[in-house]
């Protein structure tokens, strides 16, 4: 416990550089990996109907950090694992990753992300949820492929975790009743459950122990969770560069995210007609979104939703804590610290 607690509180005390920084550093340890891994997404994604690569290369292509893949990369070399199979595996997490994408931007009918035009505004709602399927089953593929069942578990796990928090999402949309609690449910099923798992798998395929397979889950889980609670408070106090999408799409769509939860549970008796009418009831008029900002920013919403943020970190860091020092565990703390501070 002790010792524990002196190697979070040194992951905590390293140097702080920006979010995009600590990005870039883990890039540099896993670059080698992570061109394999673009590699191998490439020839997956290949098919002789036309549309398929078209429509999967054009998100693959988009941009974004990898981020998710570079945490199964830096998983596995953390605990110097020598072997090929955790580029398959990262993979496949970003496959995953993808499919979801492009299910999602069909669900919430979004039109942006990461500043260029969504695939369903450009080839259609239909084709981009069969593509997305194609893409899962690639996945699955490339878990099958690492002949490790406990990985194939792991994955496979996430993967109906993620569709059942894109349903529980949909029941608490446009409805001011629901809690933090149930909030946090779908945070961790649609955002912290691949996360875990991609953390997770490092240590499987490198054979540690289940103490350790334990640890990583939990590292992935609570950065996931401080992630997309970040994420969430930069849709109301946000830049579109920071975020990768427009500001205030969460508000428009009537996302109960956590500022909303809170504004809402804080609300005048005065207020609350107007929190009914605009998340609830979906009526929107210009200059309600500056409205909920500053209701937001006066009852500390956003800043609660900051330092909940911070919280999972911290637990993230002592879960990391338990890990081998090196470079990997560095950079695996330094991004869990700077992404809570996207929004300083």
């Amino acid at each position: 416990m002790g010792l524990a607690a002196t190697a979070s509180e040194t992951l905590a005390a390293r140097r702080a550089p920006e979010f995009p920084a600590a990005v870039a550093y883990l890039r540099s340890l896993t670059e080698r990996d992570l061109e394999a891994v673009n590699r191998e997404i490439l020839d997956r994604l290949d098919s002789p109907v036309k549309m398929i690569p078209e429509l999967a290369g054009h998100l693959i292509h988009a941009g974004g950090k990898r981020l998710r893949p570079m945490l199964t990369l830096a998983s596995a070399r953390l605990f110097d694992y020598a072997g090929e199979d955790h580029v398959k595996l990262a993979a496949a997490v970003e496959l995953i990753h993808g499919a979801t994408l492009l299910h999602d931007d069909v669900v919430d009918a979004s039109s942006l992300r990461r500043g260029a035009s969504t695939a369903n505004t450009i080839w259609g709602n239909k084709e981009s949820v069969l593509v997305g399927d194609f893409i899962f089953s690639r996945s699955f593929e490339l878990m099958v492929e690492a002949k490790n069942l406990d990985v194939l578990r792991s994955l496979s796990h996430a993967s109906s975790v993620i569709a059942q928090g894109e349903v529980l999402q949909l029941t608490t949309q446009k409805n001011i009743a629901a809690t933090f609690e149930t909030y946090l449910e779908v945070v961790r099923a649609k955002t912290a459950a691949l996360f875990a798992a991609a953390t997770e798998v490092g240590a499987q395929i490198s054979g540690r122990p289940a103490e350790d397979q334990k640890s990583m889950r939990q590292f992935g889980e609570d950065f996931g969770v401080a992630y997309q609670l970040v994420d969430d408070a930069l849709d109301y106090a946000g830049f579109e560069y920071a975020l990768g999408k427009t500001v205030g799409d969460d508000f428009r769509e009537g996302k109960m995210t956590a500022p909303v939860v809170f504004a809402v549970e804080r609300a005048r008796e005065e207020e609350k007609p107007f929190w009914r009418r605009v998340i609830a009831e979906g009526r929107q008029e210009p200059g309600d979104f500056e409205k909920a900002q500053s209701l937001m920013q006066r009852d500390g919403a956003i800043e609660d939703t900051f330092e909940c943020a911070r919280d999972y970190t911290q637990k993230a860091l002592d879960a990391l804590a338990k890990a081998p020092e090196n470079d990997y565990r560095d950079a695996l703390g330094d991004l869990a610290l700077t992404s809570t501070a996207r929004g300083s």
